[in-house]
């Protein structure tokens, strides 16, 4: 049997490049996901919750239409503080000016576009997401989603 001897220097030499290539590869997995483990702000803080406008239609056997528009989901849930964003997506319907109750946050979400709504709630409880023009039966509604803040 051989055994392969190596000089001293020439183990180091290849430990150092071995150091290198090592510390090299980290950086650049680092840089890939853009992102840093050194930064607690990182995107992956952020959640996001994706909703859509729904239509309901039916004909009635007397000729008549009934319609009414939706949020879905109808609820969601989050945590006192957590950073959200709600990408809503414009399916039903033209356009759909809303306003989230007890907040200044209002918007409009239009048909084949996605709305983007950042939210963070730093008081419990339930804040309702109404359609100004869905806001009732008479308007085809009520278009409300309830977004649960615990």
């Amino acid at each position: 049997m051989r055994f392969l001897v190596f000089k001293k220097e020439t183990l180091l030499f290849f430990l150092a490049v071995g150091v290198v290539i090592a510390s090299i590869s980290v950086w650049v997995m680092l840089k890939a996901g853009d992102t840093t483990v050194f930064n607690q702000q990182s995107n992956r803080e952020i959640r996001e919750i994706h909703m859509v406008t729904g239509e309901f239609k039916t004909t009635m056997k007397d000729g008549k239409e009934l319609e009414a528009y939706r949020w879905d989901p109808g609820t969601i849930f989050l945590e006192k503080g957590e950073r959200v964003h709600l990408l809503i997506s414009g399916i039903n319907g033209e356009e759909h000016p809303f306003k989230i109750e007890g907040t200044t946050i209002k918007g409009t979400v239009k048909k084949g576009e996605e709305t983007s709504v950042p939210l963070q709630f730093d008081k419990e409880g339930t804040y309702r997401l109404i359609c100004e023009i869905h806001s009732d039966r008479s308007h085809n509604g009520p278009m409300i989603a309830y977004i649960v803040v615990d």
